[in-house]
């Protein structure tokens, strides 16, 4: 008990709370759109607890949603929620030096609370690839925060679904909320072009069935990330006198 006082006491906690204070309102407006729209595809309110508890994976619960109602097959909605939560793999290569030598089951949980945006502030503060003091606590202040806003405002969303009125355009409000999202992780000018790309993809595969112009989009983005972060060769390098 007194280490666990004495872990929420410490300063690069309270930075992570700060840093991801601003950015938990648009988690909050995504997870109220999140929990409506999953009461309203037919989900009773301890299905739809049990999933936002369990999955807690916003983008891939609103991706599957809509294939649920749609009666699709059980190998398009398992492929559609691991198309879009591939990041997660590349966020946990990244966070691998950082916490590799964490036991099992404390690497299993901050695999769970791990978000994308927390990845943003964390690379950003820690960019050396290397454990340091402090930097488990700014990633549990920064996910912790997350967490629970996204939970808060996700079981909100369930529990009053039936008395949102439909008019309200909750769908286009998680849009934007998922736009301001993204636009403040594109950080670089190849994350900038890989999200272009990808929404451009997935205008042109729109006509796919069961909303597979959104597992073409990730693929397309996905090959365009992993070609654009491939090493260089430097001309001349190699080569002898």
């Amino acid at each position: 008990m007194q280490s666990l006082r004495a872990f929420t006491r410490q300063p690069p906690l309270r930075d992570g709370v700060r840093d991801m204070s601003g950015i938990s309102l648009g988690l909050a407006a995504w997870g109220l759109v999140t929990g409506v729209a999953m009461v309203n595809s037919g989900l009773s309110v301890p299905m739809a607890l049990f999933m936002t508890f369990t999955v807690f994976a916003g983008s891939a619960q609103l991706a599957v949603l809509p294939l649920m109602v749609a009666g699709a097959p059980l190998w398009v909605i398992w492929a559609t929620a691991f198309c879009v939560n591939l990041r997660f793999i590349i966020f946990s290569a990244q966070w691998r030096p950082y916490f590799v030598g964490l036991p099992r089951w404390q690497r299993v949980t901050l695999g769970y609370i791990g978000v994308d945006l927390s990845f943003v502030l964390f690379m950003r503060r820690y960019p050396n690839p290397r454990p340091e003091p402090g930097q488990l606590a700014y990633f549990a202040g920064t996910n912790a925060l997350s967490w629970f806003a996204w939970q808060l405002s996700s079981v909100l969303g369930i529990v009053l679904a039936d008395s949102v009125p439909a008019h309200w355009g909750l769908g286009f409000a998680g849009v934007l909320a998922l736009l301001a999202l993204v636009f403040s992780m594109l950080s670089d000018r190849a994350t900038t072009l890989a999200a272009v790309v990808a929404g451009a993809a997935a205008v042109a595969a729109y006509a796919l069935p069961l909303k597979l112009n959104i597992v073409f989009a990730i693929a397309v983005a996905v090959c365009l990330g992993v070609f654009l972060d491939r090493p260089r060769a430097v001309p001349g390098a190699g080569s002898g006198p």
